[in-house]
Protein backbone atom coordinates (compact mmCIF):
# COMPACT_ATOMS: atom_id res chain seq x y z
CA UNK A 1 0.00 0.00 0.00
CA UNK A 2 1.49 3.35 -1.04
CA UNK A 3 2.31 5.79 1.75
CA UNK A 4 0.81 9.24 1.76
CA UNK A 5 3.52 11.84 1.32
CA UNK A 6 3.74 14.95 3.47
CA UNK A 7 2.86 17.08 0.46
CA UNK A 8 -0.26 15.01 -0.29
CA UNK A 9 -1.34 15.23 3.35
CA UNK A 10 -0.93 19.01 3.36
CA UNK A 11 -2.92 19.27 0.14
CA UNK A 12 -5.79 17.26 1.61
CA UNK A 13 -5.81 19.36 4.77
CA UNK A 14 -5.92 22.51 2.66
CA UNK A 15 -8.81 21.11 0.61
CA UNK A 16 -10.75 20.28 3.79
CA UNK A 17 -10.04 23.77 5.14
CA UNK A 18 -11.30 25.41 1.96
CA UNK A 19 -14.40 23.19 1.92
CA UNK A 20 -15.12 24.17 5.53
CA UNK A 21 -14.71 27.84 4.64
CA UNK A 22 -17.09 27.52 1.68
CA UNK A 23 -19.66 25.78 3.88
CA UNK A 24 -19.37 28.42 6.62
CA UNK A 25 -19.67 31.26 4.10
CA UNK A 26 -22.75 29.64 2.53
CA UNK A 27 -24.35 29.21 5.97
CA UNK A 28 -23.82 32.89 6.72
CA UNK A 29 -25.23 33.92 3.34
CA UNK A 30 -28.30 31.72 3.88
CA UNK A 31 -28.87 33.21 7.33
CA UNK A 32 -28.38 36.76 6.10
CA UNK A 33 -30.74 36.20 3.20
CA UNK A 34 -33.43 35.02 5.61
CA UNK A 35 -33.05 37.94 8.03
CA UNK A 36 -32.73 40.59 5.31
CA UNK A 37 -35.76 39.09 3.59
CA UNK A 38 -37.87 39.24 6.77
CA UNK A 39 -36.72 42.54 8.27
CA UNK A 40 -35.09 44.58 5.52
CA UNK A 41 -31.56 45.93 5.36
CA UNK A 42 -31.75 48.72 7.93
CA UNK A 43 -33.53 46.68 10.60
CA UNK A 44 -31.14 43.73 10.33
CA UNK A 45 -28.08 43.43 12.58
CA UNK A 46 -25.02 41.28 12.04
CA UNK A 47 -25.62 39.73 15.46
CA UNK A 48 -28.99 38.42 14.27
CA UNK A 49 -27.35 36.93 11.19
CA UNK A 50 -24.51 35.41 13.23
CA UNK A 51 -26.91 33.93 15.81
CA UNK A 52 -29.10 32.34 13.16
CA UNK A 53 -26.08 30.79 11.44
CA UNK A 54 -24.53 29.66 14.73
CA UNK A 55 -21.45 31.87 14.42
CA UNK A 56 -19.95 34.79 16.31
CA UNK A 57 -20.13 38.32 14.94
CA UNK A 58 -16.36 38.17 14.58
CA UNK A 59 -16.73 35.18 12.28
CA UNK A 60 -18.99 37.22 10.01
CA UNK A 61 -16.23 39.80 9.63
CA UNK A 62 -13.76 37.07 8.69
CA UNK A 63 -15.83 36.47 5.54
CA UNK A 64 -17.44 39.85 4.82
CA UNK A 65 -16.15 43.40 5.18
CA UNK A 66 -19.42 44.87 6.42
CA UNK A 67 -23.20 44.49 6.43
CA UNK A 68 -23.23 46.22 3.05
CA UNK A 69 -20.77 43.68 1.67
CA UNK A 70 -22.81 40.79 3.07
CA UNK A 71 -25.94 42.20 1.45
CA UNK A 72 -24.12 42.64 -1.86
CA UNK A 73 -22.74 39.09 -1.82
CA UNK A 74 -26.26 37.68 -1.50
CA UNK A 75 -27.25 39.41 -4.73
CA UNK A 76 -24.08 38.24 -6.46
CA UNK A 77 -24.58 34.62 -5.42
CA UNK A 78 -28.24 34.42 -6.43
CA UNK A 79 -27.59 36.47 -9.55
CA UNK A 80 -25.01 33.98 -10.73
CA UNK A 81 -27.40 31.09 -10.13
CA UNK A 82 -30.25 32.89 -11.86
CA UNK A 83 -28.22 33.86 -14.93
CA UNK A 84 -26.81 30.37 -15.35
CA UNK A 85 -30.31 28.91 -15.56
CA UNK A 86 -31.58 31.72 -17.76
CA UNK A 87 -28.76 31.37 -20.29
CA UNK A 88 -29.34 27.62 -20.54
CA UNK A 89 -33.05 28.17 -21.02
CA UNK A 90 -32.68 30.78 -23.76
CA UNK A 91 -30.19 28.93 -25.92
CA UNK A 92 -31.26 29.39 -29.55
CA UNK A 93 -31.97 25.71 -30.23
CA UNK A 94 -34.74 26.24 -32.74
CA UNK A 95 -37.55 26.13 -30.17
CA UNK A 96 -40.57 28.34 -30.76
CA UNK A 97 -39.73 31.73 -29.19
CA UNK A 98 -43.17 32.15 -27.61
CA UNK A 99 -42.80 28.77 -25.94
CA UNK A 100 -39.38 29.83 -24.66
CA UNK A 101 -40.91 33.02 -23.26
CA UNK A 102 -43.48 30.99 -21.34
CA UNK A 103 -40.70 28.75 -20.05
CA UNK A 104 -38.71 31.81 -19.01
CA UNK A 105 -41.69 33.24 -17.10
CA UNK A 106 -42.16 29.94 -15.28
CA UNK A 107 -38.45 29.72 -14.53
CA UNK A 108 -38.40 33.20 -12.99
CA UNK A 109 -41.50 32.51 -10.89
CA UNK A 110 -40.07 29.19 -9.70
CA UNK A 111 -36.69 30.77 -8.89
CA UNK A 112 -38.31 33.21 -6.45
CA UNK A 113 -40.50 30.49 -4.99
CA UNK A 114 -37.42 28.36 -4.38
CA UNK A 115 -35.62 31.31 -2.78
CA UNK A 116 -38.45 33.34 -1.18
CA UNK A 117 -36.24 35.33 1.21
CA UNK A 118 -34.12 36.49 -1.71
CA UNK A 119 -37.30 37.14 -3.65
CA UNK A 120 -38.43 39.59 -0.98
CA UNK A 121 -35.03 41.26 -0.98
CA UNK A 122 -35.09 41.65 -4.73
CA UNK A 123 -38.62 43.01 -4.84
CA UNK A 124 -37.85 45.50 -2.08
CA UNK A 125 -34.48 46.80 -3.24
CA UNK A 126 -33.97 46.00 -6.91
CA UNK A 127 -37.14 46.70 -8.81
CA UNK A 128 -36.80 47.08 -12.57
CA UNK A 129 -37.59 50.77 -12.28
CA UNK A 130 -34.87 51.49 -9.70
CA UNK A 131 -32.29 49.52 -11.63
CA UNK A 132 -32.96 51.52 -14.78
CA UNK A 133 -33.30 54.93 -13.11
CA UNK A 134 -30.29 54.52 -10.84
CA UNK A 135 -27.99 52.48 -13.06
CA UNK A 136 -24.85 54.33 -11.97
CA UNK A 137 -25.58 53.59 -8.31
CA UNK A 138 -25.97 49.85 -8.78
CA UNK A 139 -23.05 47.53 -8.06
CA UNK A 140 -21.17 46.96 -11.37
CA UNK A 141 -21.46 43.17 -11.17
CA UNK A 142 -25.21 43.35 -10.44
CA UNK A 143 -25.65 45.92 -13.21
CA UNK A 144 -23.76 43.75 -15.71
CA UNK A 145 -25.99 40.75 -14.98
CA UNK A 146 -29.11 42.87 -15.26
CA UNK A 147 -27.99 44.19 -18.65
CA UNK A 148 -27.13 40.66 -19.76
CA UNK A 149 -30.60 39.46 -18.77
CA UNK A 150 -32.22 42.28 -20.74
CA UNK A 151 -30.02 41.45 -23.74
CA UNK A 152 -31.01 37.77 -23.65
CA UNK A 153 -34.69 38.65 -23.40
CA UNK A 154 -34.41 41.23 -26.18
CA UNK A 155 -32.77 38.65 -28.43
CA UNK A 156 -35.65 36.28 -27.69
CA UNK A 157 -38.17 38.92 -28.73
CA UNK A 158 -36.21 39.57 -31.93
CA UNK A 159 -36.32 35.86 -32.78
CA UNK A 160 -40.03 35.81 -32.00
CA UNK A 161 -40.71 38.77 -34.26
CA UNK A 162 -38.65 37.23 -37.05
CA UNK A 163 -40.57 33.96 -36.83
CA UNK A 164 -43.92 35.77 -36.67
CA UNK A 165 -44.56 34.38 -33.17
CA UNK A 166 -44.43 37.63 -31.23
CA UNK A 167 -45.88 41.11 -31.44
CA UNK A 168 -44.05 44.00 -33.05
CA UNK A 169 -42.26 46.65 -30.99
CA UNK A 170 -38.86 47.61 -29.67
CA UNK A 171 -37.37 44.35 -28.30
CA UNK A 172 -35.80 46.11 -25.30
CA UNK A 173 -39.07 47.80 -24.38
CA UNK A 174 -40.90 44.48 -24.69
CA UNK A 175 -38.22 42.88 -22.53
CA UNK A 176 -38.71 45.51 -19.82
CA UNK A 177 -42.49 45.10 -19.99
CA UNK A 178 -42.13 41.32 -19.66
CA UNK A 179 -39.89 41.69 -16.60
CA UNK A 180 -42.34 44.16 -15.13
CA UNK A 181 -45.18 41.66 -15.52
CA UNK A 182 -43.15 38.91 -13.86
CA UNK A 183 -42.16 41.18 -10.97
CA UNK A 184 -45.78 42.25 -10.47
CA UNK A 185 -46.86 38.60 -10.25
CA UNK A 186 -44.07 37.79 -7.81
CA UNK A 187 -44.94 40.80 -5.65
CA UNK A 188 -48.39 39.35 -4.89
CA UNK A 189 -47.46 35.66 -4.89
CA UNK A 190 -48.07 34.25 -1.36
CA UNK A 191 -45.39 31.62 -2.02
CA UNK A 192 -42.86 34.47 -2.01
CA UNK A 193 -44.24 37.22 0.23
CA UNK A 194 -46.08 35.25 2.92
CA UNK A 195 -44.50 34.11 6.20
CA UNK A 196 -46.79 31.11 6.06
CA UNK A 197 -44.80 28.29 4.45
CA UNK A 198 -48.08 26.53 3.62
CA UNK A 199 -49.60 29.56 1.88
CA UNK A 200 -51.29 28.73 -1.42
CA UNK A 201 -49.27 29.93 -4.40
CA UNK A 202 -50.97 31.87 -7.16
CA UNK A 203 -51.97 29.74 -10.18
CA UNK A 204 -48.97 30.11 -12.45
CA UNK A 205 -50.74 28.65 -15.50
CA UNK A 206 -53.15 31.59 -15.53
CA UNK A 207 -50.19 33.94 -15.46
CA UNK A 208 -48.46 32.11 -18.31
CA UNK A 209 -51.63 32.39 -20.37
CA UNK A 210 -51.60 36.15 -19.72
CA UNK A 211 -47.97 36.37 -20.86
CA UNK A 212 -48.81 34.48 -24.03
CA UNK A 213 -51.71 36.77 -24.88
CA UNK A 214 -49.70 39.89 -24.09
CA UNK A 215 -46.78 39.14 -26.38
CA UNK A 216 -48.10 36.87 -29.13
CA UNK A 217 -48.43 38.23 -32.67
Amino acid sequence: MAKTTKSESQTRREQRRLQHQDLSRSQLLDAAEEVFGRKGFHETTLKEVADLAGFSVGSVYSFFESKDDLFRQIFLRRGEQFMSGMQSLLTDDGSAPLRQLRSLARYQVDFFRSNPHFGRMFLRYSSIVSLVAQQEQVDPAVSERYERAMTLQSELFRRGQKSGDMCEGDPLVLSLLFSGLVSSFQAVDPAVISDDVDADALPVDDFLALVTRAFSA
